[in-house]
């Protein structure tokens, strides 16, 4: 006997999916490495390579770009000399920041219910393979 099949109780998508357009502007790879750092306020390329450890350059550069060019991001030439260029959130990218807040918070959580309390890091490949 085959179980009925129940109805769905969510509610329709929006038109449009806007979680997939939200989720396709954070789901880059250091995509929200940078929104995170930019929330803290402008910032320049270099100050940026060096807030993200682990990226690199020509990833940084591709991340701004998408950011920039989906409204998230700002990029101000400054005429300095040399001209230097800084980014900063949007009032759009303003409202990813409870955004990711929420999700550390979730993720911490989710830690804790993986790892048990008190233990927030990894097991090392040699307790994995002890274990």
């Amino acid at each position: 006997m085959s179980l009925k099949l129940r109805k769905s109780k969510a509610p329709p998508p929006p038109p449009g999916c806007p979680i997939h357009a939200c989720m396709s502007l954070l789901g880059g790879a250091w995509s929200t490495n940078v929104v995170w750092q930019l929330s803290g306020g402008p910032r320049r390329f270099g100050e940026l390579l060096h807030d993200i450890p682990g990226i690199s350059p020509k990833v940084l550069t591709t991340r701004l770009k998408e950011l920039t060019e989906k409204g998230a991001v700002t990029r101000e030439v400054r005429p300095t000399s040399p001209p230097s260029v800084e980014y900063a959130l949007s009032p759009l990218g303003e409202e990813l920041v409870p955004v990711l807040h929420a999700i550390v918070r979730v993720g911490t959580r989710l830690r804790e219910v993986t790892l048990g309390p008190h233990r927030h890091e990894r097991p090392t490949r040699r307790a994995q393979r002890q274990s």
